[in-house]
């Protein structure tokens, strides 16, 4: 399989696993607001499961989070909890997106440029939002002579983490040291100048629109 293939079966499974972790989220976030609404009313499993026509095996399976209940199964839920429908997503709805990427496990990428002495690791990406935003941690640690050239919609931000480079964005180069920031207009040509201390490392964070991807 050729690396372009690989990236992009990594890529689809890494979503395909986002979407499962999302079902799960719900399951939980559901399960929780049938318990809160249950006690509230000081009923047992096995009263609410009467009320709702359910086998109490199937209400906990659903309180657990351990299951995804058909929408017939929350509306007899509301019906004996005297909630509405939409009571049941509350908390799902107040969970935001999370990707944790260990130390060193960040999705490799291939780019224009990538290769010897040049790594770019993604460590996140959106789904389902309006804007892309795609945060890469970049390592230099080959005294190359010949550096990539990039050009793209949306913006981008560079954060120096470690040695020193010289920065090509437009007709103008800057000298980025740990702890400096480059924020600038994507659609013009940029990328590395020169290598002044190496290994170099920095985070480049882009984003862009997502209908224009």
């Amino acid at each position: 399989m050729s690396d372009p293939e690989q990236q992009v079966e990594q890529e689809a499974e890494q979503e395909a696993e986002q979407q499962q972790h999302s079902v799960e989220a719900l399951e939980i976030a559901i399960g929780k607001q049938v318990r809160s609404s249950r006690k509230r009313l000081n009923l047992t499993v096995a009263a609410l499961a009467k009320q709702a026509q359910l086998s109490t095996g199937m209400l906990s399976k659903i309180e657990n989070g351990q299951t995804s209940p058909s929408l017939a199964t929350l509306t007899s839920l509301a019906n004996a909890l005297q909630v509405p429908v939409t009571s049941f997503f509350r908390g799902y709805e107040e969970q935001r997106d999370v990707t944790y990427i260990r130390a060193g496990e960040g999705l490799p990428i291939e780019r224009r440029g990538s290769g010897v002495g040049h790594q770019y690791q993604l460590l996140g990406h959106t789904i389902g939002k309006p804007y892309n935003i795609e945060p890469y941690l970049i390592t230099i640690d080959d005294q190359s002579e010949v550096f990539p050239v990039f050009q793209h919609a949306g913006t981008e931000l560079i954060y120096m983490l470690e040695g020193r480079i010289t920065y090509r964005h437009a007709n103008k180069t800057y000298s980025l040291a740990p702890g400096d920031t480059l924020f600038f207009d994507a659609e013009a040509s940029h990328g590395p100048d020169e290598l002044l201390d190496i290994p170099c490392r920095y985070l480049a964070i882009i984003v862009s629109d997502a209908k224009g991807s």
